[in-house]
């Protein structure tokens, strides 16, 4: 009797944008979680140093602000490309809110919590860039970003000269003072590190258990992904794709 084997194609998902805008976040993300603890309650530290010889707190400010500046360059840059890149960039994988991308979610999540094998009898097609979870927690943390960029700019504002903070001082009245601003900045931090934490431990988790080069994919870009969800996955974009045209051809008759 043969043995069923499965097939696998390497398909390369990720462009090179994509990791390096992935990894700079990380980076960037990582100083402003660091440098805003410290900033946020500094060390009573003792020196004999005169105070002009000491700015090491100045460097700390710098650091998390050059950390927030990549973070806004690179979140302006992803949208950009999230109309110019791939399939698998695209800003349409970040809403799988129809009854299928349900589906799919309620599948993944019983997944990642042992509650159901990858293969059931009623599981979903796999996905083969993000899956249903990992893209609505993505669209979510944007929205953290956002709001972490304009309670900090806000913060930020009273001391800098520059047009783009200032043009979040309107954050304090609408939120009702400062301490609430940095009261909503703090705890907003706390979701990227909770997210940090569940992001790494599913990547291993999936890497682990699917042996697709999980890991791996976001430095070489490569992924190795069962050749049936591949062909799936056309099928459901052509499906899609004559929706849309058909919606366009009927609005144009009309």
């Amino acid at each position: 009797m043969p043995t069923k084997t499965n097939d696998y194609k390497r398909a390369y998902i990720w462009q090179l944008p994509i990791r390096i805008f992935h990894w700079v976040n990380a980076l960037a993300i990582t100083g402003l979680v660091a440098t805003g603890f410290i900033i946020g309650d500094p060390p009573g530290i003792i020196s004999n140093k005169e105070a002009s010889g000491q700015f090491w707190f100045g460097y700390i400010r710098e650091i998390h602000f050059i950390c927030a500046y990549l973070l806004v360059a690179v979140m302006i840059l992803r949208i950009y490309f999230a109309f110019k890149g791939n399939k698998y960039a695209s800003w349409r994988v970040f809403f799988p809110f129809k009854k299928n991308g349900f589906k799919r979610m309620w599948h993944v999540i019983k997944y990642d919590i042992f509650l159901q094998n990858e293969q059931s009898s009623d599981s979903p097609v796999g996905a083969v860039g993000h899956n249903s979870v990992a893209a609505v927690s993505y669209l979510v943390m944007f929205f953290m970003a956002l709001i972490m960029i304009a309670t900090g700019f806000a913060m930020y504002k009273p001391n800098s000269t520059w047009f783009l903070p200032k043009m979040f001082g309107w954050v304090v009245n609408l939120v009702g003072g400062d301490l609430n601003v940095r009261m909503i900045h703090h705890f907003t931090t706390w979701t990227f590190i909770l997210f940090a934490v569940v992001h790494v431990y599913l990547v291993f988790f999936h890497d682990w258990l699917e042996g697709f080069g999980e890991t791996s994919a976001m430095v070489s870009g490569y992924k190795f992904v069962p050749t049936e969800r591949v062909k799936n996955e056309e099928i459901e974009l052509s499906e899609i794709k004559t929706i849309n045209q058909d919606s366009l051809e009927t609005k144009d008759v009309s």
